[in-house]
């Protein structure tokens, strides 16, 4: 993945490890992953296969974890990916969403560029369903949640429910730690159920076909003026 900080808006960015085949089966998995969160790398390599490409399941999962992608579905044990981690129980399940700031959820999502890609972290109030802050990266540390989170806390104030699924990001001490210091309780999805985070799963999809795949971003800065437009509106 390259190291440019897609934090130095309107720079332009070259990749220098992934090829043009690649990208442009990358963006393919994540069209199939959209239409179909539950798809593992071998339902992934049938349909890309139907498409015409000669690919195996065990490169369709390297490209997977590049992108940050995984079949989102129940299964046992996710957690232990990250034994150091704790994950925090569901709380949503049956609970009336009734105000603003009772419930934000946040997520990580790949976006295709026209030579690469970013990652793409939001933050949403569950009763407005609105974007509340949101940040681009090369990278898929914690560091850009992180600002996006005080962002989030320093324009809107602090939720009293923050959801998330159970990625290393969002169990890092880093990331629970900024949310228990502002004494918001923490929410993980179900063993990776998408369902779980369905708004935010929705927003993807939205912004992915209405903005994303429509402007084949040539630089990081384009994606972030697109994004800041798209997400206005």
């Amino acid at each position: 993945m390259c190291s440019f900080d897609a934090r130095s808006k309107g720079q332009p960015w070259h990749p220098t490890s992934v090829s043009s085949a690649d990208l442009a089966l990358m963006r393919r998995i994540d069209e199939f992953h959209l239409a179909a969160p539950f798809a593992g790398a071998r339902m992934l390599r049938d349909l890309l296969r139907r498409d015409g490409h000669t690919i195996g399941r065990k490169r369709v999962r390297t490209m997977m974890t590049r992108m940050g992608s995984e079949a989102l579905f129940r299964k046992p044990h996710t957690s232990q990916r990250h034994p150091v981690h704790r994950v925090y129980p569901y709380l949503l399940r049956h609970l009336a969403i009734t105000r603003s700031n009772q419930v934000w959820a946040a997520d990580i999502t790949y976006l295709p560029m026209a030579q690469g890609f970013v990652s793409l972290f939001a933050v949403m109030g569950w009763a407005s369903r609105r974007v509340m802050a949101w940040r681009v990266s090369t990278t898929l540390t914690t560091d850009f949640c992180l600002e996006a989170v005080q962002e989030a806390i320093t324009q809107h104030g602090t939720p009293t429910i923050f959801n998330t699924d159970q990625g290393c990001q969002f169990t890092s001490q880093e990331f629970t730690g900024l949310l228990t210091h502002h004494g918001i309780q923490i929410s993980m999805d179900g063993n990776g159920c998408w369902r779980d985070n369905v708004f935010v799963e929705r927003l993807w999809k939205s912004v992915k076909y209405e903005e994303v795949y429509l402007h084949a971003y040539d630089t990081v800065g384009a994606a972030h003026q697109g994004l800041e437009r798209y997400l206005a509106f």
